[in-house]
């Protein structure tokens, strides 16, 4: 995409360039199941009516819309922008498992490191107060990591899941 990018619009200067090309990928992002022909031509169409109503947000293509080298130009950057799209979409299975494994490996990487942390104040302070609430016997919790002693808590919710919340 970025070799065509180059090559296309001689006569712009680089923000009337960066512009239209902007737009047009937007467009093309729009109108995904349209042909390369048919979002030019939509392009084309809105862009002179905008022109005719002098409310163009790209007033210099006055001089170059109908030209041959403008819409060939055009057309070849919307066909490199529906090939960009669809590698995408492609790729998003890949992606999202990529997400998935670097989430995953987040979490476990967060647990090695509680296991050799001591459990928190905060966290011994709850734990005592599920073990007076639901009248539990207390164990050792001192020599718990702080992955363990989340554990039993979570242990201990789930076996008193109902009235959980209702911690004074």
């Amino acid at each position: 995409m970025y070799q065509i990018k180059n090559r296309i619009y001689p006569a712009f200067d680089k923000t009337q360039k960066s512009g239209v090309c902007n737009y047009l990928r937007a467009l093309v992002k729009q109108n995904l199941g349209m042909s390369s022909s048919e979002i030019l031509d939509k392009f084309v169409e809105d862009e002179s009516y905008y022109l005719e109503l002098n409310a163009s947000r790209f007033p210099f293509l006055e001089e170059f819309i109908g030209e041959r080298e403008f819409l060939k130009d055009t057309e070849d950057y919307i066909k490199e922008c529906i090939k960009y799209y669809e590698y995408k979409e492609k790729q998003r299975p890949i992606i999202e498992a990529n997400k998935e494994f670097e989430r995953k490996k987040r979490k476990f990487l967060q647990e090695v490191k509680m296991s050799k942390e001591p459990p928190t104040k905060k966290q011994l302070y709850y734990y005592d107060r599920l073990c007076k609430k639901y009248s539990i016997e207390k164990k050792d919790v001192e020599d718990l990591s702080k992955l363990n002693l989340r554990d039993e808590i979570e242990r201990i919710l789930n076996e008193h899941s109902d009235d959980y919340k209702n911690i004074d």
